[in-house]
């Protein structure tokens, strides 16, 4: 069993900026793919049929539950300033 502090993330917070990077283990690939999948498949399903104010809403909720996924599963989200390089003085 993996410590507390040892847990694995699906989803690594982005080195540059807010939100998260690529998945880094299958399960968020699948959660990933899984979106990705149910965006083009809502086309026919949703847009052709219901219109495109069907669709975006669907888009919408798609996109909150995958926010959702992230939130629950990665890293926690902070703002990333890149790689942090060492103080002239070695600090």
């Amino acid at each position: 069993m993996p410590a507390a502090g040892d847990r694995r993330y699906w989803f690594p917070a982005k080195r540059y900026g807010w939100g998260w990077g690529p998945p880094r283990s299958w399960q968020g690939w699948v959660v990933l793919v899984a979106y990705l999948a149910l965006v083009l498949a809502g086309i026919p399903l949703v847009q052709v049929p219901l219109g495109d104010v069907a669709y975006i809403v669907y888009l919408f909720a798609l996109t909150a539950a995958l926010v959702a996924v992230c939130w629950l599963t990665g890293e926690p989200p902070r703002w990333g300033w890149g790689r942090c390089r060492p103080d002239r003085d070695g600090s």
